[in-house]
């Protein structure tokens, strides 16, 4: 008789969202222990379970040497998303840990709200939504998205994706990349271009970049100010991309007409964030993956990752 797998599940709703996935794992003898606390879980709530966890499906806690060094059971970290910043993967390696991730498959869900909130900071509706509802008849006069240059900071899925979903919108895209897939760029219509091009010559800069060390604050003080006067600024990546400070102070100036914010330097955000106090910025909560297709294809991707290591098939890394 195989011995019953335990796997924690760090993701939060997997009960609710994840049906078939979590059956899947049952159905080959495994014990699911879910997160019961709807957030990340801190250390000390991950040291008193992982120590006979045999697999993790993570959402965004943190996995490092101090948690690795508990669980000597651990085989396999299946991420539940595409970023791996919140996992020390080389310190995994050292542990005979493998990491996986599930690339792509949340990239549709990320490039729809992309456009979704380009489009409420360029034409207030969020604030205009909260005015009509207290019974204000306010008016404001926006920006239209057609014939802008839209510039991207990044060209993997996500971007191929919003370059993809702006053909309609009638508008130019440029894209910036360190490996550029040129061939999509070609299929997409999209110029590839250096990083100071699409900060200098673009209407909207999206950034998409994925978090690194060498991405850390991308935008700051200096490359807010070479974007053109007056530009639109969406983040659907990662918050550590961003200097909170440089950011507020760029849309304080007017150097920015306004913000659209998906993930910030800290989460969960505090309710004193200065983007907050702030009347020309969009703000969602780290949402722009929060899709029933989403959870869907990402919590089955995650979950044949750790069955595939526990039939002694390397599962797809994908990093």
């Amino acid at each position: 008789m195989k011995s019953v797998k335990k796997i924690l599940v760090t993701a939060t709703n997997y009960s609710q969202l994840c049906t078939e996935a979590k059956a899947l794992l049952e159905s080959n003898g495994c014990q699911i222990i879910e997160n019961s606390f709807g957030r990340p879980m801190t250390f000390d709530e991950l040291k008193q379970r992982v120590g006979d966890v045999d697999a993790v499906v993570a959402g965004v806690d943190t996995w490092n040497a101090a948690v690795y060094k508990l669980a000597p059971k651990l085989r396999i970290i299946s991420r539940f998303g595409v970023g791996v910043d919140n996992i020390d993967v080389e310190m995994a390696r050292r542990f005979g840990i493998k990491v996986t991730n599930a690339p792509g498959k949340n990239a549709n869900a990320v490039a729809e709200l992309t456009i979704g909130l380009l489009l409420s900071a360029m034409r207030s509706i969020p604030s205009l939504h909260q005015a009509t509802r207290q019974g204000h008849w306010d008016r404001f006069i926006g920006d239209e998205l057609i014939g802008r240059k839209v510039g991207m900071l990044g060209f993997g899925v996500i971007a191929q994706k919003v370059a993809r979903k702006l053909t309609g919108f009638e508008v130019e895209v440029a894209a910036y990349d360190k490996y550029p897939n040129l061939e999509m760029a070609r299929q997409l219509k999209v110029t590839i271009v250096s990083a100071d091009r699409v900060l200098q010559e673009s209407d909207v800069v999206c950034l998409l970049l994925p978090s690194l060390k060498e991405t850390y604050h991308f935008m700051n003080k200096d490359t807010f100010t070479q974007m053109k006067d007056g530009a639109y600024f969406v983040n659907t990546a990662r918050g550590a991309l961003v200097d909170e400070k440089a950011l507020c102070d760029a849309l304080r100036s007017g150097k920015l007409t306004a913000a659209a914010i998906d993930v910030y330097e800290v989460e969960p955000v505090s309710v004193d964030n200065p983007l907050f106090r702030l009347k020309n910025t969009v703000t969602t909560p780290h949402t722009a993956a929060e899709t029933y297709e989403t959870y869907r294809a990402v919590s089955l991707h995650t979950a044949r990752a750790i069955l595939d290591e526990f039939e002694g098939v390397s599962p797809p890394q994908g990093l």
